[in-house]
């Protein structure tokens, strides 16, 4: 068994009196590409804010790389931000500069290189996502699978340890979509990254899924293989697989 890289123990999420995530407790391992899966409004999207901290748990523990993921403690706090990547759904690129700029901020706010040494790091990033030509361009500019490709190389920016990505597949036609999951893929593998990712696309999720957590009503219903979630016997989780629905 990979090493664990994430611990989730007994979390408990709310917004307002609402409770989203019931107790929850996980792992995930080094190395591995991890789906979220879920119907609308099952909790996956809070689930991935609530490990990132974009979202206060009402109770419970949230530990990665060893130690608890918590703006309280800073030193721990800030260090594991500079190991983690986020590649938001929309990309959140900011439309106001160019893609180079967008990808020179992880680097600007997180390290003390020049200004020489930035600007090689963002052409390596927008090299490895074919982005090459498009440095100096604006987000309005791109297409919206060349926007996630930038997106994805300012995730990748400080070579994280750790990628978070919501629905990267979104708003994209099926073969733009499979060239993402393949460079998602191909980035784990160079970068030598654990991924973490939300999902509903039945396509995505063969191409790139190692382990599957399946949420139900804020709770866990599964959580394994991608081979033992096809043959699990849970109806919710079966039909998923059958339909690419819920």
């Amino acid at each position: 068994m990979p090493n664990s890289i994430i611990q989730i123990r007994n979390l408990i999420t709310q917004y307002g009196d609402k409770r989203i995530l019931d107790q929850i407790s996980l792992d995930f391992f080094e190395n591995q590409v991890t789906v979220i899966l879920g119907g609308s409004g099952c909790g996956k999207t809070t689930l991935l804010k609530s490990i990132i901290g974009l979202v206060s748990p009402a109770a419970g523990d949230v530990r990665i790389f060893g130690a608890p993921f918590d703006a309280a403690d800073e030193s721990h706090y800030n260090s594991a931000l500079r190991r983690i990547g986020v590649l938001f759904q929309n990309g959140a690129l900011l439309n106001s500069i160019s893609i180079a700029e967008n990808v020179a901020i992880p680097l600007e706010q997180h390290t003390r290189l020049d200004h020489d040494l930035i600007n090689q790091i963002v052409m390596t990033k927008l090299h490895m996502v074919g982005l090459d030509h498009a440095a100096y361009l604006l987000p309005s500019e791109l297409s919206g699978g060349m926007r996630k490709r930038a997106a994805l190389a300012r995730a990748i920016a400080l070579d994280p340890e750790l990628l978070f990505c919501d629905e990267p597949s979104a708003g994209l036609d099926p073969l733009t979509s499979a060239a993402l999951d393949d460079l998602i893929l191909t980035l784990r593998d160079q970068l030598n990254m654990s991924v973490v990712i939300v999902t509903h696309e039945l396509a995505s999720i063969h191409r790139i899924a190692d382990r599957i957590i399946f949420l139900d009503q804020g709770k866990i219903l599964f959580s394994g293989s991608l081979t033992e979630a096809k043959t699990c016997q849970i109806s919710e989780v079966e039909l998923f697989f059958k339909t690419g629905s819920f």
